[in-house]
């Protein structure tokens, strides 16, 4: 199979899909992979690694994507935005993060281009586990509070509050929705910054292994509308980190409830890339992250692994790599045949919606999944 990994172009994104790791495990499958020139320059891997590994490198985004045919499976870390659509066709498989709940446009431009669409935010284990999200929720998690206590300073509009605090006077109050793999790693994080931390989630066992995880150090609360009500109103700064696989996150802290918090309070929202789970959340970008919203700061970027690009690309292509061969060797469908859990991963096919979760977000019927496959 002939493997494409297009240079990524959305707004500060230094990710790239594949490693000279990855690159040398393809290759050693009978593989070719073709890689945009520069395309690992922002997680510092230079072209002549990804040589020595095997790779051969083109110098447009056109040959990295195949636009005249040449690419039977394209290997991304972002959804394409609207200057790569062109670039899509009939055919094509493309394995990347699509996050199609909050993107009726592409959803619909990966229907009428009949592309094979497999997302990785989809490929869901037996468990429940979402192997190839758990990496990058690992890394938005940790950024949130870093991020957070930065937006937090009077300079950058905050209320001025330091995380830890110092002696005789309270620490940053921090409350984290969700007590999922971004939420605890938030929690972990904010935490070790002193903050004074509350996780909230509807899942008790979630709350349980927090309890026994941070050593009863972290307020772990059972989430109702009224607590998170409560909570928020006496946060600091608010962790959104909500995720339903596939689907549009749940908008839990409205417009008003926003207008009541405190002067300068700032809101992070984990749960962007699904559409957010605060209701003004909106994406932002690295370039300009943040927006006001009554008295408080907004934090809403698409991409924040890519902030911190080297240990996103590591981490995400260990991840994602067992699928990527598997798809290589066998031909999208029978991977998706031999492994429920990456058949979970397809999102279209043959101009049809194969994800029912995305379906119901945008308004388009989709169909059963197991016809697609055949």
């Amino acid at each position: 199979m002939k493997v494409g990994v297009p240079k990524e172009v959305k707004n500060h994104e230094y990710r790239v899909a594949i490693t000279p790791i990855g690159v040398h495990e393809l290759v050693s499958h009978g593989h070719d992979v073709y890689i945009q020139q520069g395309a690992g320059v922002g997680s510092s891997i230079s072209d002549d690694e990804y040589v020595g590994a095997g790779a051969t490198i083109v110098s447009t985004a056109e040959q990295a994507w195949g636009t005249d045919g040449g690419i039977d499976m394209v290997l991304k870390v972002k959804e394409p935005v609207a200057e790569e659509y062109d670039r899509m066709r009939e055919g094509l498989t493309l394995f990347t993060y699509l996050h199609l709940a909050a993107d009726k446009p592409l959803t619909e431009e990966l229907i009428n281009r009949k592309v094979t669409g497999i997302a990785y935010e989809t490929v869901q284990l037996p468990s429940g586990g979402l192997p190839l999200l758990y990496p990058m929720s690992e890394v938005a998690g940790c950024l949130a509070p870093q991020v957070g206590a930065y937006s937090l300073m009077k300079a950058q509009g905050g209320r001025g509050v330091l995380m830890g605090g110092v002696g005789g006077v309270a620490n940053a109050k921090v409350v984290i929705i969700g007590a999922g793999v971004s939420g605890q790693n938030a929690a972990n994080i904010a935490l070790g910054m002193g903050a004074d931390v509350t996780l909230l989630d509807t899942d008790l066992d979630k709350l349980r292994m927090s309890f026994w995880r941070y050593n009863n150090r972290v307020h772990g609360l059972a989430s109702s509308r009224l607590t998170l009500e409560q909570q928020v109103l006496e946060a600091d700064m608010v962790i959104g980190a909500v995720l339903i696989p596939g689907a549009a996150a749940p908008k839990l802290v409205s417009n008003e409830l926003v207008s009541r918090m405190k002067p300068g309070s700032v809101l992070v929202d984990i749960a962007v890339d699904q559409g957010g789970c605060f209701e003004d959340t909106h994406a932002t970008t690295h370039a300009d992250p943040t927006y006001q919203v009554h008295n408080s700061i907004f934090y809403c970027v698409a991409n924040m692994p890519g902030a911190v690009p080297n240990t996103s690309t590591y981490a995400l292509t260990n991840a994602t790599m067992p699928y990527a061969v598997a798809l290589a060797d066998k031909g999208w469908q029978q991977a998706c045949r031999d492994d429920h859990s990456l058949a979970l991963g397809l999102n279209t096919h043959a101009g049809q919606l194969t994800n029912a979760p995305v379906g119901e977000a945008v308004g388009i019927e989709a169909v059963d999944l197991a016809s697609a496959i055949g």
